[in-house]
């Protein structure tokens, strides 16, 4: 069975030349899984409904972006200037999260060559993320699959804050967020589980950590996952604090995949972050997600 992956070639925006953020990943991401036969077509997401973004974001946060009325402060907090392309970026690529979700449920697992804009609450945008594609597509499936217990589980290496915000209230949802404690957010809000890691943490560790609470969140029976991937664990990363290697980061993807896999639970992975310092060893990092997808399949 081929694996369901969806992409858009407008999940690359224009925005600043020097972001650190690397917005052409998700492109040449794109090309490394056809070239090296992962995938053999994409399936193409539609932009997001207002009525579905809705559900996890403010119709007055939403219109602020769809119109280009969004204050320069929050611009900023953002980090990407709100034009035409980042707008279109914004409404694809949680789009792409919510039919990612929707193919899981046909598949059991699934994948979005984007996502993971764990930092976006209910009425603000924040650390290169507009909207919460993840709390947006858990929405929509709780709300029109009626799947019932659903787990967000994050492993970027900075604290998923908007995901525990947006679902504080929510006994339907249970957020986990495994991040590095002195990373950013700066503060941090309150998951339904919390796993923080002290810097320069290496593979044998992490992966002893992440093998233990995946023990415990088996207890919970959930009918649905969300897998946030966030390579920026890599201890080549500009912005992480940890010191995965390439081979702990895969025997991570691996053990997650496995665990939900054998129990029949539906996965749906999304990238999360990355900011490696070797551009094309991000592609790498970024599609083992992906690779080891496709082993199950």
């Amino acid at each position: 069975m081929e694996l369901p992956v969806v992409n858009h070639p407008e999940y690359v925006a224009k925005i600043n030349d020097n972001s650190v953020f690397p917005i052409k990943k998700f492109s040449a991401l794109a090309e490394y899984l056809l070239q090296n036969n992962i995938v053999k077509r994409f399936h193409i997401p539609r932009e997001c409904s207002l009525e579905t973004l809705s559900k996890s974001h403010s119709m007055e946060y939403i219109n602020n972006i769809k119109n280009k009325t969004l204050d320069r402060k929050a611009q900023v907090r953002i980090g990407f200037p709100i034009n035409d392309s980042v707008i279109k970026r914004s409404f694809l690529a949680t789009g792409g999260t919510v039919l990612a979700s929707k193919l899981a449920l046909d598949f059991r697992l699934s994948c979005n060559t984007a996502g993971g804009s764990h930092h976006a609450g209910y009425d603000y945008g924040s650390g290169y993320c507009v909207f919460n594609d993840v709390a947006v597509a858990a929405n929509y499936i709780k709300f029109k699959k009626k799947i019932k217990k659903i787990l967000i589980l994050d492993l970027d290496v900075h604290q998923g804050n908007g995901n525990s915000e947006i679902f504080k209230n929510d006994k339907d949802i249970f957020t986990f967020s495994m991040h590095c404690k002195s990373n950013f957010p700066a503060k941090k809000s309150v998951s339904d589980l919390d796993v923080e890691l002290e810097d320069n943490l290496e593979d044998k560790t992490y992966n002893k950590i992440l093998k233990e609470n995946l023990i415990s969140l088996n207890k919970y029976s959930f009918d649905f996952v969300f897998y946030i991937a966030g390579v920026d664990v890599h201890y080549q990363d500009k912005l992480g604090k940890l010191k995965l290697t390439e081979e702990g980061i895969y025997k991570r993807d691996q053990m997650v995949i496995e665990n939900f896999f054998s129990r029949k639970i539906p996965l749906c992975g999304v990238l999360g972050g990355g900011y490696n310092k070797d551009f094309n060893k991000l592609v790498e990092l970024h599609a083992m997600l992906h690779r080891n997808c496709k082993n199950f399949l």
